[in-house]
């Protein structure tokens, strides 16, 4: 995606204009989250849980939430491939997100676990009756 960036830098043509600079990946959330789950050497317990009933359980996520969080979306880069001759991501997401999770590994600093985040998942799945996932 930076390749995609750095051939828009000093064209002054391109001021102004919004460009989507992503991938041509199609990935479904399950997709997403069981990439995830193997990049970590975990089998993933995938829950569904319509976003409404999310919300019901925890507000503060409503903004967040709903949009492209919501629904599967695939986005449109003929702009920036035609701006931007030979433009592709060369990364797949699921070797992207392996380098990401090596990098989390190599360093004990960077490994954190937000409490309260737990907190409000198990919140959440207990909410919408999901106790022991």
């Amino acid at each position: 995606m930076g390749r995609g960036f750095l051939g828009l830098l000093g064209n002054d043509q391109a001021v102004g204009h919004a460009f989507h600079i992503t991938t041509d990946e199609v990935l479904t959330w399950n997709q997403i989250y069981t990439a995830i789950a193997e990049a970590v050497g975990v089998e993933p317990k995938l829950v569904h849980i319509a976003s409404e009933a999310i919300v019901r359980a925890s507000p503060e996520h409503h903004g967040s939430l709903f949009g492209d969080k919501t629904w599967s979306v695939v986005f449109d880069n003929t702009k920036i491939k035609a701006w931007v001759p030979g433009f592709r991501c060369e990364i797949p997401f699921r070797e992207g997100i392996r380098r990401t999770i090596a990098q989390f590994d190599a360093d004990e600093s960077r490994r954190r676990v937000d409490d309260a985040v737990n907190r409000d998942l198990d919140h959440i799945l207990q909410f919408c009756g999901y106790e022991g996932v």
